[in-house]
């Protein structure tokens, strides 16, 4: 059968995945590092609490970055990213 799951590694796997999407989608991101950083602090595992949180904190300044360019984008009226063929 297969063997247990050793949880301290899921936790370090999802704060590395939690950083990488940040860049690439920041509420992803934001929720594979909240994921990550209950297990890391149920099994009480530093190394992946701390890339947890590196990838919770870039993941909110990304997602506040889209936001924000997301809003102006509006504002300033670029609304249509295909021009009309």
């Amino acid at each position: 059968m297969a063997d247990k799951i050793d949880m301290a590694s899921v936790s370090y796997v999802l704060g590395i995945l939690s950083i990488v999407f940040a860049f690439v989608s920041p509420l992803a991101g934001l929720i594979l590092g909240i994921i990550g950083l209950v297990q890391s602090r149920k099994y009480s595992v530093a190394k992946a609490r701390k890339l947890n949180t590196i990838g919770i904190i870039l993941s909110i300044v990304f997602l506040i970055i889209s936001v924000i360019a997301l809003i102006y984008s509006i504002n300033s009226g670029l609304t249509d990213f295909f021009p009309s063929i």
